[in-house]
């Protein structure tokens, strides 16, 4: 059996990883000489550790010698063979050394080792592995996004490691662990001369003892030149693997740069900024992968040790591992000030990348250095990195640490994870300052268990980005709406969304769930079980914007919804309708473009406030295909008219007009059930719970259509304090309200305008009719219907708003209604109130026409997202049709290039050659089948050197000639039997390279290909171009402004 890697994937390393090649071999030539020699004696540090003195080993390191190698590159599935093709030059890595592949499916465990093999007839690019692969690894672009599996070497000639015992012993938390986890670790302490750490191999390093890991930067503060470090501290080339806990931890230290560094299997976060100050750190082009719970901190934890580890809680409380513990990360970043460029986290129990945020100094550091004010911190770089194979998501942006110790007031641990914390970066941390809008620039992200990236904060930018297989691909939980960070706001651009790639997976490796897919109705691996609701794009809080992006095979089954946008589940909140989306392409296989959940497994009754108040605003009509409407939840009557169009698969509503939110807050009491009515639809009353039941007050916020009027009553005794903020009304816009009280009730209602502290109050006085009260709605006036016990008045808003702020440019405006009340009875005056105030339902803005012509601008503009920039693809497909096939009434044959597609309507082959350098389609032509001879003397002498040849058969063919030896030639291992198959379909190259994409395909008599979907780079070297491909390094760029930027 045979691996094979499609595509090199680490071209965005070849020109640095080239040059430092190109030095040492002409500086240590006689070591690659001698590497096989040199192996069989490879230097080995072994580090005897006494348990019972544990004392840290501190090393000051200089450079270490190493013959250099390429540190990791990119495989794909398993196939007839034991050769992988890897996207770089590997031909240093030698017989002997061992390597590990990353899973590319929802379980981290399907990553495996792999011991090389001699292999004389390998190219550059090519290993042979002695093992058998168990999984497969993809190893190619699919539907668009880039899931190539990362591989690492682990060999290096300096080895370090722990002595290991057979068995756990003494007091390493043993109940846990079934082996040692008592190893070696390397501590670096401030006020060292130089550090440089580079190319050796860690092995069995780290304790589960607090301060003990593989390696660890200890206190030691400015590391880089303005520490007075030149050349700055770096670590490089460094394999860390089976570690007993974490990989590389940055404690208290600035400026340090992590480079092409892999943490394999390790216990606890791997990659771990630990105190919340670290700051200008960049992580450059390092791979981790198999990060396991640890027993350190509560967010290494996993559930079991989480409700066992008890000795540092008040009490006998016991830990609730849902919201202490359970984050262990690959990339665990306590600052936002640091630079990720180039990484990929392949697998983690819990998240890939967690940026999360302390309040202040923790550990070691509190007290002594200024607080970081993390949260108001700007994000640092963030550029072309990947996360995937992680249970909770690629990427979190979210949450704090407990930055207290456990007290009778919160007796949970110290440093446990806390839901306290929102980023909001700000110039210089100060929130008295502009906003800086932090930007995640390429993040490719697929197969995550739960979502592909969870975003909390505001202002954040995603771009140009790639979501494919997670159980949610994005959700945005913003932090600009009332009453948080006002005016922030978030938004995605250019991206690619997929529900269901074909990257099927692979049963084993923990992967739990199987079942059927949408799209094609194949067997699959599934995220959480076979029920979930896939979601493509989830919108929570707001406001949000999703523009110019695509989406791609969102098909719901018997069994569950599949939806390109949808919701977050079970949302006691609010959203507002200034969440805008436009400019959106959906493909063919999106039956389901938005969701809005109905009762049932997920969303269980589907009855709290913020699922009720789900909308979106579909600014350009790109998902209903009716301009400028918003979509609601099909049972929302408060944003209804006559002309409003029902989505009945959607559960959802289209309608025109201008939306806003109020937002209600009552005290005393303050656990009521709150009912708004619209006169218009008064026999639909929208009854809403607030947010938390046991509050001191109460909190609502419903979405309403402007110029309309409606009433308000509770279940219980009206209350005595009511507040109504108005969100997100531009000047001049207004409702009407009419609030429930008993009769003989006393007001006192003003009017008020809160910009850090209350001002411009005005008191409203009372009016003896609502045909008073309706003459000016501005006038500041209030009308108590007593035969109703309706309190009317006009919430309109007087001054201006600004961008994204829900409040005025002068501060929010409310109403404050102080009701001294004489009964105790229930408040709900609807029986009184109506048909009394009834009103015939209009529309404010009429429906517009539906749009049927195609939107050219819609979508992202590219349609790869690799994480190889710098690398064109040309994207094509081939549609090879069989006898069976044509019968059965399918018509299309055909070879797609770059979009334009070039269909042949006769039995026999079809041929593309295209340009490999500059992707220029040079000829399209048919050939018959009394043809094929001509066939083969054009692919012999007449298609040009540096050419790639497209492929595609239809119908039966009875006889192909000397067809296979052509396709030799042209990039196949052997001549192919061609004879008795239902059809072909091939991509090869001509001229002096073999590329790992050339690829024959063929179907059994009877079977189809179905649709085979490539994408080939253009303009390599190794094709021979005369202009080979000169994009800008972005990566190189910005890696340079990190160490250069503070």
């Amino acid at each position: 059996m045979m691996i094979s890697a499609n595509q090199m994937l680490l071209h965005r390393k070849a020109l640095w990883d080239l040059l430092c090649l190109k030095l040492l071999c002409s500086t240590e030539s006689h070591l690659l000489k001698k590497r096989d020699a040199f192996y069989q004696n490879t230097f080995l540090i072994q580090l005897l550790i006494n348990h019972t003195k544990p004392e840290p080993m501190c090393l000051c390191a200089d450079p270490i010698p190493f013959t250099g190698k390429s540190i990791w590159g990119f495989a794909v599935e398993a196939v007839e063979g034991v050769l992988l093709d890897l996207s770089e030059d590997v031909s240093s890595w030698q017989p002997g050394d061992q390597i590990v592949i990353s899973s590319t499916d929802y379980s981290m465990y399907q990553a495996e080792e792999f011991t090389l093999l001699p292999c004389p007839e390998c190219n550059k690019y090519q290993v042979k592995i002695k093992e058998k692969p168990l999984y497969i690894h993809m190893g190619d672009i699919v539907d668009g996004v880039d899931m190539r599996a990362e591989v690492g070497v682990l060999t290096r000639n300096i080895l370090i490691q722990g002595e290991m015992e057979k068995d756990c012993y003494g007091d390493n938390q043993c109940q846990f662990f079934n082996y040692d986890t008592f190893g070696g670790h390397i501590k670096i302490l401030r006020n060292f001369t130089s550090v440089h750490l580079s190319n050796v191999e860690l092995k069995h390093m780290g304790q589960q003892v607090m301060g003990s890991y593989p390696v660890h930067f200890h206190l030691c503060g400015d590391v880089d030149e303005v520490g007075g470090y030149n050349p700055a501290t770096y670590v490089e080339g460094i394999s860390i693997h089976h570690s007993f806990s974490r990989c590389v931890t940055v404690h208290a230290t600035n400026g340090l740069l992590i480079k092409d560094t892999i943490g394999y299997d390790a216990l606890g976060h791997c990659f771990f900024l630990e105190d919340g100050i670290e700051q200008r750190n960049t992580l450059y082009h390092n791979l981790g992968l198999v990060t396991k719970p640890g027993t350190l901190l509560p967010t290494d934890r996993n559930n079991t040790m989480c409700t066992n580890i008890r000795d540092k809680v008040y009490g006998n409380y016991i830990p609730n591992p849902a919201t202490d513990c359970m984050a262990v990360s690959t990339f665990w970043i306590a600052n936002p000030k640091n630079n990720l460029i180039n990484n990929a986290a392949g697998g983690s129990q819990d998240t890939g990348i967690w940026y999360v945020f302390h309040k202040m100094s923790t550990g070691e550091s509190h007290g002594l250095y200024p607080d970081t004010k993390s949260e108001l911190t700007p994000l640092g770089i963030f550029y072309n990195n990947r996360a995937h194979s992680n249970f909770k998501a690629g990427l979190f942006i979210d949450k704090g640490v407990k930055t207290t110790n456990a007290s009778a007031e919160d007796p949970r641990e110290y440093l446990c994870l806390n839901n306290n914390a929102r980023f909001r970066p700000h110039v210089d941390a100060d929130p008295k300052k502009p906003r800086v809008a932090a930007l995640i620039d390429r993040l490719i992200s697929f197969k995550n268990n739960d979502h592909g990236a969870w975003v909390r904060g505001g202002d954040i930018i995603i771009q140009n980005s790639g979501f494919s297989d997670n159980g949610i691909g994005l959700t945005f939980a913003s932090d600009g709406s009332f009453p948080k960070d006002e005016g922030s706001s978030q938004e995605v651009s250019e991206s690619l969304f997929i529900g269901e790639s074909r990257n099927y997976g692979f049963l084993g490796g923990q992967n739990k769930y199987w079942g059927t897919g949408g799209v094609d109705n194949k067997t699959r691996t599934l995220p959480r079980n076979r029920t979930f609701p896939i979601r493509g794009f989830q919108i929570y809080d707001g406001p949000i914007r999703l523009t110019k992006s695509t989406f791609k095979n969102f098909m719901p089954t018997p069994d569950r919804f599949t939806s390109a946008i949808g919701f977050l589940m079970k949302n006691n909140w609010q959203l507002t309708p200034r969440n805008n989306i436009s400019f959106l392409k959906f493909g063919a296989n999106v039956s389901l473009k938005a969701f809005f959940g109905q009762p049932g497994p997920w969303f269980e009754d589907g009855d709290l406030d913020g699922d009720k108040n789900s909308i979106f605003h579909d600014v350009d009509g790109s998902v209903s295909g009716y301009n400028d409407t918003y979509i609601a939840r099909v049972d929302n009557y408060l944003i209804r008219h006559p002309d409003c169009i029902n989505m009945t698969e959607w559960n959802g509503v289209i309608c025109s007009g201008r939306y806003a939110q109020i937002y209600v807050q009552t005290w005393i009491p303050a656990n009521l059930i709150m009912s708004i009515v619209r006169d218009e639809y008064y026999s639909k009353p929208f009854t809403l719970r607030g947010i938390n039941q046991k509050a001191t007050y109460q909190q609502y916020q419903p979405v309403v259509m402007l110029q309309k009027g409606y009433t308000i009553h509770w279940n219980g005794q009206a209350p005595q304090t009511t507040f109504f903020y108005l969100v997100n009304f531009d000047k001049g816009d207004w409702i009407r309200v009419g609030l429930c009280y008993p009769t003989n009730t006393v007001f006192q209602v003003r009017s008020q305008l809160v910009k850090n502290q209350t001002s411009n109050v005005e008191e409203f006085q009372a009016v003896s009719s609502i045909q008073e009260l309706e003459k000016n709605r501005s006038a500041g006036r209030f009308f108590f219907d007593n035969s109703t016990g309706l309190l009317f008045l006009f919430l309109q808003a007087k001054h201006s708003r600004d961008g994204h702020s829900y409040c005025s440019s002068q501060g929010c405006e409310r109403v404050q209604i102080l009701a001294t009340v004489q009964s105790n009875a229930t408040s709900n005056c609807m029986a009184k109130a109506y048909p009394k105030y009834a009103k015939a339902p209009t529309a404010t803005i009429p429906m517009p026409t539906k749009t049927t012509a195609p939107c050219k601008t819609c979508g992202a503009s590219r349609t790869v997202f690799t994480s190889d920039p710098h690398v064109v693809y040309l994207p094509v497909q081939i549609q090879s049709l069989t006898k069976e096939e044509i019968k059965e009434g399918a018509v299309e044959s055909f070879i797609s290039v770059n979009g334009t597609k070039f269909a042949f309507q006769k039995v026999g082959l079809f041929l593309v050659v295209i340009d490999a350098c500059t992707g220029t389609v040079k000829e399209n032509l048919y050939f018959s089948q009394d043809d094929l001879e001509q066939l083969e003397k054009y692919l012999r002498n007449k298609v040009p050197q540096r050419s790639i040849v497209l492929l595609a058969s239809r119908g039966y063919i009875a006889n192909f000639g000397n067809l296979p030896e052509e396709l030799r030639i042209l990039g196949t291992a052997k001549a192919a039997y061609l004879q008795n198959k239902g059809s072909i379909a091939f991509s090869g190259f001509k001229g002096r390279f073999k590329p790992s994409w050339t690829k024959l395909f063929t179907s059994p008599a009877g079977s189809g290909l179905g649709l085979l979907e490539r994408y080939i780079p253009l303009q390599l070297e190794d094709y021979g171009c005369s202009r080979a491909s000169t994009n800008k390094r972005k990566d190189m760029d910005l890696l340079t402004k990190a160490l250069k930027m503070y």
